[in-house]
């Protein structure tokens, strides 16, 4: 009976992450119906994309808007193919969409949000990719505008190989999802790059798919010319100049059968429509296999499979084992062919305690390779007349990614997004309203003001930024400096009490969202683990952090975390 309920509980697993991938797929979609041709205008703007710091925060934006860095490196692609858009001015563009596709595994990480402890470690996981992507821009951005290091690799790359074109990306999950996905919904993608491009027939095209099939007739027609072209056969025919000329048009042989194929609706009500639906499905999934593993991965089960995936190689080469996981990760995301898809899936993982944020790490770094190693094969798809342009972006983004895990990874001490995560995750447990927050100005409300500063002038740029760069390179030091040598501060600056407290502490924004969300807290709290006992409960845990998951050994690097930071908290309110 127990194999039998094993077997039974696996294929629902399966069932669940089938939906939860389809589910994401669908969500990028909505997005793309919702904000696609927005997307396409803001990245039509060239005189913004000469600007690198304008460049970054577009590329975040549209990244964000469509849900997929895939499509945003095509709308770059096209563009450059298109001879709009030249490569050096491409790569900032490419560098924000590194970072745009890491808001779908912090949205997942949300959805955990009921459970305090899960939540600390699902949004660690989800936002130790968030730290490596900024921080991985915050210096290679700079060293490529002072000396297009990308950009000049890439080059020499290109020239030193004769590179012929290849096939296209294989498809590996889409064979399994593209069946149940396109029944809902198909999109015409090259709208979005037509946008981009300045095409005004794309601008008055609908996203939606009708027609699944069209075939292509060219055509030579006679027209008159005022100036003949160099190099083209014209001739004079009366008083007026002719030459011949392709004209194409475009045969509709068999339309689409997805849900909306006939519905007269706007690209954006479906999108809304499609949105809400897909959001649905993505917490459904995920509330139900954080639920299973939990029942599956119970005592002895659970212990086991930790060791398996958090455990090192033995001594002298337990080194070896991080760059492993690496590889595991870039290869799982060649197969399902997103990094969005493979960090989604892990993040709930994180969450529950198998996989340590250690752990996750690398996974996550080898996922951000994955995603460029199918770009790269997809860009050598590219005809021969645009295949080196479009293969040196995608190599940029590959070599971008190589020189950020050579900054953050192979010394210990360099792994400052593993202490980030952790402690952002740490604080967004004791303040679970702070992740919205934190999704809301990291990926809306800072790329948007960088953006509209570009589009006043650098003069408004630096004015504004560098007294904000200024200003939080202050705060750091003195922070680091107030936790390990107090002593070298002045006395005022020892602590943050000399300022007004809702500036060094989050208590009283804290009890200010709590008081304005008061009453839909009381009629939800039913909707949490512990019921009645929940808000009691939940405290007890972070104040004590003695108590442990009845269905789930908690990680232990992450029990360290439940158990210092409390203290930290009672000891240090101070900080800023």
């Amino acid at each position: 009976m127990r194999v039998l309920s094993a077997i039974v509980k696996f294929c629902m697993l399966l069932g669940f992450l089938y939906m939860f991938v389809c589910s994401l797929d669908v969500l990028s979609s909505a997005f793309q119906l919702v904000g696609g041709k927005a997307a396409g205008d803001i990245i039509q703007d060239n005189a913004v994309l000469s600007n690198p710091v304008a460049g970054l925060v577009i590329g975040v934006l549209v990244t964000v808007l469509v849900q997929s860095s895939s499509t945003s490196s095509s709308i770059v692609v096209s563009m450059v193919s298109s001879g709009l858009l030249d490569v050096e001015s491409a790569v900032p563009i490419i560098m924000g969409a590194n970072i745009g596709t890491s808001v779908t595994n912090t949205i997942v990480a949300m959805m955990q949000a009921g459970d305090r402890n899960e939540f600390r470690r699902a949004f660690a996981g989800a936002t130790v990719h968030d730290f490596f992507n900024w921080l991985s821009v915050l210096i290679l951005l700079p060293l490529e505008v002072a000396t297009g290091v990308l950009y000049k690799l890439t080059k020499l790359m290109i020239d030193s190989f004769n590179i012929q074109g290849g096939e296209n990306a294989p498809d590996l999950l889409n064979v399994i999802t593209d069946p149940l996905t396109d029944a809902i919904i198909q999109l015409d993608k090259s709208v979005i790059s037509g946008i981009a491009t300045g095409s005004a027939e794309a601008r008055n095209k609908s996203l939606i798919k009708s027609w699944c099939k069209t075939k292509t007739n060219t055509t030579t027609i006679n027209v008159v010319v005022e100036n003949c072209t160099a190099g083209a056969f014209c001739w004079e025919e009366g008083n007026q100049t002719w030459t011949k000329k392709n004209v194409s048009e475009t045969i509709n042989l068999e339309r689409c059968y997805h849900m909306f194929a006939n519905a007269n609706l706007p690209d954006l009500a479906v999108g809304l429509i499609l949105l809400a639906l897909s959001l649905f499905v993505l917490c459904t999934c995920l509330i139900l296999i954080v639920k299973l593993l939990n029942s599956m991965l119970k005592g002895q089960v659970a212990v086991v499979i930790k060791k398996v995936l958090n455990t090192d190689f033995p001594f002298p080469f337990s080194w070896v084992t991080g760059y492993i996981a690496i590889v595991v990760g870039a290869g799982m995301t060649f197969i399902v062919q997103s990094s969005s898809v493979f960090t989604s899936a892990i993040t709930p993982l994180v969450g529950i305690g198998v996989i340590s944020l250690e752990r996750a790490y690398p996974l996550t770094l080898g996922s951000n390779i994955g995603t460029t190693t199918t770009a790269i094969l997809a860009a050598m798809a590219s005809p021969s007349e645009t295949l080196a342009e479009s293969l040196q972006i995608a190599l940029c983004h590959f070599i971008f990614n190589i020189m950020g895990i050579l900054l953050w990874y192979p010394i210990p001490f360099t792994r400052i997004p593993i202490r980030l995560a952790r402690g952002l995750g740490n604080r967004t447990a004791k303040y679970r309203w702070f992740a919205a927050l934190y999704l809301f100005l990291c990926f809306l409300v800072m790329p948007l003001t960088v953006f509209g500063l570009s589009v006043a002038g650098w003069q408004y740029l630096v004015g504004v930024g560098v007294p904000i760069v200024v200003l939080a390179i202050f705060i750091i030091t003195v922070n680091m400096m107030q936790s390990r040598c107090p002593h070298i501060l002045p006395r005022v600056l020892r602590s943050w009490e000399f300022l007004p407290r809702p500036l060094h502490s989050m208590a009283p924004w804290d009890r200010v969202v709590t008081s304005a969300m008061g009453f839909c807290h009381k009629r939800c709290c039913c909707c949490c683990k512990c019921c009645k006992s929940c808000k009691s409960t939940e405290e007890e845990n972070v104040e004590k952090g003695s108590k442990k998951s009845l269905e789930m050994y908690d990680n232990p690097a992450m029990s360290n975390d439940e158990e210092q930071a409390p203290d930290k908290g009672a000891a240090k309110a101070t900080y800023l």
